[in-house]
Order: C-alpha cells, then sequence, then structure tokens
C-alpha cells in the first residue's frame, strides 16, 4: 500500500493500526445512525477498532449514550464534513473533511478499511485519488450482494464504469471472486457474464472476448458462461459480471420490482374480512419472506480494486443497515481481501496482455 502523511492531529499511538476508519458525518441520519449502528457491530465483533471521524461535540455526547460503540472507538475532530450533495471536484478540495481524513487513515495504513454512507459520488472520487486502485486493476468497480432463490449473489458493476472493454471484465470476475469468497464464505464462487442470451454466439465482441479469457484462466473451472438477467434472482451464479450501466439499471429494476410485489400483497390482503384472515393464516411465512429480503441485510456497496477496503453504506440506512456495512467491511479486511485479488491476478499473466477490442472503460459516478 502506497503511503500517505497523516495529518498532525492524528490521535492515537503511531503506532495502531485500526480496522476501520468509519465517518461519523456521513449520511442522512449522522451522526446517530452511525454512533447505534457501531455499538451493534461491538456486539458482533469482539476485538474491532475503529477511528471514528467527525465533530466532537457531536460525537461525544453519542458515545456516552452508546457505551459499546464508545469501547470499540477513538475519536479523530474535524468540524468539516460533505453534504449529501456536493459535487466531488469539490469534495475533493475539502482536505480536512471525515471522508477525506478516513480515506487518509487508509492511504496511510492506519486503517485497513474506510466505511461511510456518505456522499456516494465524492466517496468514489476520492477513493480514487486518495485510496488509489491495485496494480493491475484498470478501474475500480461498485459491487453489491442481492438475494436469490438459492441465497445471495454478488453483482459487479453496478455503476461506478458506464462502458466496459473485455479486460475490464475479466478484471471485475477476478475481484467478484474475490468479494463473494471473503463475505459469502464461498469456497469456489461461479461467475457468469450477464448477457442477452446464454449462447456462446449473443453479446457483442467484448463480452465474447471476456468469456474466452475467463475459459482460458485459472478461473475456468468456476466460469459458468453467459447468463441472463432472470439468472440473477434465480441464483445461477454466485456472481455476475457486467458493465456499470447495465449493472445499475438491473440493479434499480430489481430493487422496483420488489416494492411493487410488497405493494400488490399488501392491496390482495386488504381487500376484504377474507383476505385478512388469510392474511392470519400466512402471517409467519410473509415475516419470515420480509425478514430475507430486508434491505438492510444487503446495506454496503463495495469500491472493489481499491488498495484498501472502501464500502459505502446506503445514506437512508439506520443503525441494523449501518451495522451491515461495518460487517462486511469486517469480512473483507479478516478474510485478506486484496490479497486475494493480487494473487488472482499474478496468476492470469499474459491473458490480460491481450490486443483491447474496444475502448477503455468511461468511468461513472455511482447512483445511489
Amino acid at each position: 500500500m502506497s503511503k500517505t502523511e497523516i495529518p498532525e492531529s492524528f490521535p492515537s499511538d503511531p503506532d495502531e493500526v485500526f480496522n476501520l476508519a468509519v465517518d461519523g458525518m456521513g449520511g442522512d441520519g449522522a451522526p446517530e445512525v452511525v454512533v447505534a449502528g457501531l455499538a451493534l457491530a461491538a456486539e458482533r465483533h469482539r476485538n474491532i477498532k475503529v477511528l471514528l471521524i467527525g465533530d466532537e461535540a457531536r460525537l461525544l455526547p453519542l458515545l456516552a449514550k452508546y457505551p459499546k460503540a464508545a469501547s470499540i472507538c477513538t475519536v479523530w475532530h474535524t468540524d468539516v464534513s460533505i453534504s449529501m450533495d456536493m459535487k466531488p471536484t469539490s469534495a475533493l478540495r475539502m482536505r480536512q473533511s471525515s471522508m477525506r481524513l478516513a480515506m487518509d487513515a487508509v492511504a496511510s495504513g492506519r486503517a485497513q478499511g474506510v466505511v461511510s454512507a456518505g456522499n456516494s459520488g465524492a466517496m468514489l472520487a476520492l477513493a480514487k485519488i486518495v485510496v488509489k486502485t491495485l496494480p493491475g486493476i484498470s478501474r475500480p468497480a461498485m459491487a453489491a450482494i442481492s438475494p436469490t432463490i438459492k441465497g445471495d449473489v454478488v453483482m459487479l458493476d453496478l455503476g461506478a464504469n458506464v462502458v466496459c472493454d473485455w479486460r475490464n471484465l475479466v478484471e471485475f470476475a477476478v475481484m467478484g471472486e474475490a468479494f463473494a469468497k471473503s463475505v459469502l464464505g464461498l469456497p469456489a464462487p461461479t461467475i457468469g457474464l450477464l448477457n442477452i442470451g446464454a449462447e456462446e454466439l449473443k453479446g457483442d465482441e467484448k463480452l465474447r472476448v471476456a468469456a474466452e479469457t475467463l475459459r482460458e484462466s485459472p478461473l475456468a473451472a468456476q466460469f459458468h458462461g453467459f447468463v441472463e438477467g432472470h439468472d440473477i434472482t434465480a441464483g445461477t451464479t454466485d456472481v455476475v459480471v457486467t458493465d456499470g450501466f447495465t449493472g445499475n439499471v438491473a440493479l434499480k429494476t430489481g430493487e422496483g420490482v420488489l416494492k411493487m410485489a410488497t405493494t400488490l400483497l399488501r392491496r390482495v390482503f386488504q381487500r376484504g374480512i377474507i383476505s385478512r384472515l388469510g392474511y392470519l393464516l400466512v402471517r409467519p411465512g410473509l415475516e419470515r419472506m420480509k425478514e430475507w429480503l430486508d434491505p438492510r441485510r444487503y446495506n454496503g456497496a463495495v469500491f472493489v480494486g481499491l488498495n484498501g477496503v472502501v464500502v459505502k453504506s446506503h445514506g437512508g440506512t439506520d443503525a441494523e443497515g449501518f451495522a451491515a456495512a461495518v460487517d462486511v467491511a469486517m469480512d473483507m479486511v479478516t478474510h485478506g481481501f486484496n490479497e486475494s485479488i493480487r494473487e488472482r491476478l499474478s496468476h492470469m499473466g499474459a491473458l490480460l496482455m491481450r490486443p483491447q477490442v474496444e475502448e477503455e472503460c468511461e468511468p461513472a459516478l455511482p447512483v445511489s
């Protein structure tokens, strides 16, 4: 990891390394949601050490209210924060913001990962400039977990890159496999390339070259081939790889379908006395389904391909959702996520040196 100068105001022993640097001021409910989420995280991760960055005047009273959070946190004071609607270019100039200092902590080696519920565009820009990408990775991607019939699936890219070439897709496959190992605990995750059909001749040239490269790579045994949109929720593969434009559309479409299904179910069970009686009979099953599909369980999108763990919590989440984002970050830190990517890339060798067939990946700011 490249080292960055850390400000003299760093509030800790110079040899102490934190598991996570947490942006205490990022998100709609910050800082209370952040501190309450850390209190939950303290129960799940006994030895976690957190560098909590933000305004002491607001953080210290909350830490007194949540002693479990206080037991794992060291506060680094700054009264500068990045608003949710600030442009990334403006955020880059705010060198003393809570989000920037969290990134600095990782870049300097004082923390292993960052968690923030703040401005997603600013977070991606800061991560790329401050934390920087791993050697061998051309661009970071946004990855997240979604529910399926069989369990969970890792999807990437979800909005960081609008248009990608074949090499970007292969790198996403490498990063997605490492993510599924670290967070889902799968020893050999299966990988699919999202396409308009499962047949080998479907799709454009970049998809076919990416598929050919993966079939010749150390991931060949885990590469399923092309998958279609319905395969995402069917759980056909553990990892689904696509460009950021398609991935973001697929993600938002899935969220919309889930909201529609929930609304229609509510209408059905409110139509009359018989429907209401029927609801009482199926209520235990519906409660279990609600728990399974609870979006807080899947909170924590990850910018993968960086020189450190960077996790983006949804800005409007509650304490349980923020704790879930901390869980994701801790899984990645504990299981050596980046080391797994480095090892896999070293085995890809000349396969990633083929001539390009498409233009380079066009970056985009992720849509929250």
